[in-house]
């Protein structure tokens, strides 16, 4: 008997208990549904929430594999800085991936074992089917946190973000909150000193150079944050902020993968183009505000937030975790506006306020979590405006027409 079969009874078994969805959702996650809808319907389209969950999955596995390198290869630079002279030289190298992948691969795994539990906990005490979305979640989780994040503080987290950001509001497309940025805030709040955004962990060091555990050094925002401009000028050249070799949290160093992420959940028209252009110009904007302030000398190079505040503002959009945020999170569609004129204002304010909150902390030199969150609370507000004007006019121009 085939293991479909065997599911297959398990199902009607159980059917009408509690445990009756988690045997439904691991039949249904492996193979089609025994029933699927063949006519009388008035309207058939392949994008259901599975497939939705599917394709944003496919658009984030290019980061997951470069992060994997990147993290074997920030190790051996870290160790050797000649590596950086040539980089497409070490980019094949399986040292590199190995690495990534035994520090990597725990986080993924962790992060949908823990998840994927609480989600099949809450379909038996509720007696709902378990829903997809978590798959996304599952993966965002591991690519938006630094690579030395214990496992346990990450299981910990995911158990409050999928709680707390989810199932308390009602299970998926219920939640006000990103489940994932959920996750992340809780860490960064609960535990500061790993979070603080201005270290990148290299592994085995001890057994590379028999005088230490690990080496640590500043991500470019931490140097930033620190004013050692000259520092960063001289390691990391413009098309290393761009394609992502540079340190930084798993998934969110290279500009270039994440901007093909965007063109192709643009064009599966998952990712809505509204929101990531949008929150690409806030942050320009704001960008350019402080450049200006700098070329003005309102404040002196001495000053904390020079280094940042001097950052051009087309960089920025490289370094940090903006263009990940943009693309794979702010583009959310259950907690991002629904209007069309929404989605403009709802990006363009995540974009200039990650800049601000980015240049005026420094002790945490990054904001895109932080500012995403704040207009996840803030997207109906904003459509219920939108949707009000549109009332408005329309009045407006019935009063017209009357008269």
């Amino acid at each position: 008997m085939s293991l479909k079969q065997n599911l297959h009874n398990l199902k009607e078994k159980y059917k009408g208990t509690k445990m009756a969805p988690a045997f439904n959702a691991i039949h249904t996650f492996l193979y089609l549904p025994n029933e699927v809808t063949h006519g009388g319907t008035h309207i058939k389209a392949a994008d259901d929430l599975k497939r939705t969950m599917n394709i944003v999955i496919m658009a984030l596995i290019p980061c997951l594999l470069f992060g994997m390198f990147n993290a074997g290869y920030q190790h051996y630079a870290a160790i050797d800085g000649s590596l950086r002279d040539n980089v497409l030289a070490n980019f094949f190298t399986w040292d590199n991936f190995w690495i990534g992948i035994i520090k990597v691969l725990p986080l993924v795994i962790v992060s949908y074992g823990v998840g994927l539990i609480v989600e099949f906990i809450f379909a038996v005490i509720k007696g709902h089917e378990v829903e997809e979305g978590y798959l996304v979640t599952g993966m965002l989780v591991p690519l938006i946190v630094p690579v030395d994040t214990p496992l346990w503080m990450l299981a910990v987290a995911v158990v409050f973000g999928v709680v707390i950001g989810k199932e308390v509001f009602g299970g998926t497309g219920m939640n006000i909150l990103n489940p994932a940025l959920t996750i992340r805030a809780f860490l960064f709040f609960a535990y500061p000193t790993w979070m603080s955004g201005d270290k990148v962990w290299v592994y085995d060091a001890v057994e590379r150079t028999g005088t230490a555990d690990a080496i640590s050094g500043e991500t470019i925002l931490g140097s930033y944050a620190q004013n050692n401009m000259a520092l960063v000028e001289t390691t990391y050249s413009n098309w290393d902020k761009f394609f992502g070799f540079i340190p930084g949290s798993v998934g969110e160093t290279s500009t270039f993968l994440i901007l093909l992420g965007a063109a192709f959940l643009i064009f599966t028209k998952i990712g809505s183009w509204r929101i990531i252009v949008s929150t690409f110009v806030g942050a320009a904007v704001m960008g350019l505000i402080f450049n200006g302030i700098v070329n003005a000398d309102i404040i002196t190079e001495s000053s904390k937030f020079y280094g940042l505040m001097s950052t051009n503002w087309w960089e920025h959009l490289m370094i940090g975790g903006l263009a990940f945020g943009a693309v794979y999170m702010a583009t959310d569609p259950v907690t991002g506006s629904q209007t069309n004129k929404g989605k403009w204002i709802y990006g363009f304010l995540i974009g200039f306020i990650s800049i601000m909150i980015r240049v005026f902390n420094p002790a945490y030199p990054e904001g895109v979590f932080l500012a995403i969150l704040l207009m996840n609370v803030f997207a109906p507000t904003i459509d219920h405006y939108v949707v009000q004007g549109n009332v408005k006019k329309r009045l407006k121009r019935a009063k017209v027409k009357t008269a």
